[in-house]
């Protein structure tokens, strides 16, 4: 499951890429580790802001957190930052 996570966040990254919205890369070995510090802390996932203002949270980590097919991977309170600051940013499922 970890290494469909990785891929699907690569290939957000990807998509974001071509809407002119450049997100760090992370290396694959250490993608979970960033993506749960991202989550545990107060900063916002690397575009967040701007894939919100072109419409497009679904490429965001926060959604990727949220998507039924990775929720395993996260801690509640992960999902729960994640789901918080989708909402926040008038993002609805």
């Amino acid at each position: 499951m970890e290494s469909k996570f990785i891929a699907a966040w690569e290939e957000n990254r990807k998509k974001a890429a071509e809407l002119g919205v450049n997100m760090r890369p992370v290396a694959p070995e250490e993608a979970m580790k960033a993506a749960r510090r991202i989550l545990s802390g107060r900063r916002l996932s690397d575009g967040f802001q701007q894939l919100g203002a072109r419409g497009r949270l679904d490429l965001s980590l926060e959604a990727l957190a949220v998507d039924k097919r990775f929720t395993l991977l996260f801690s509640d309170e992960e999902a729960n930052e994640a789901l918080t600051r989708l909402l926040e940013a008038g993002y609805f499922f």
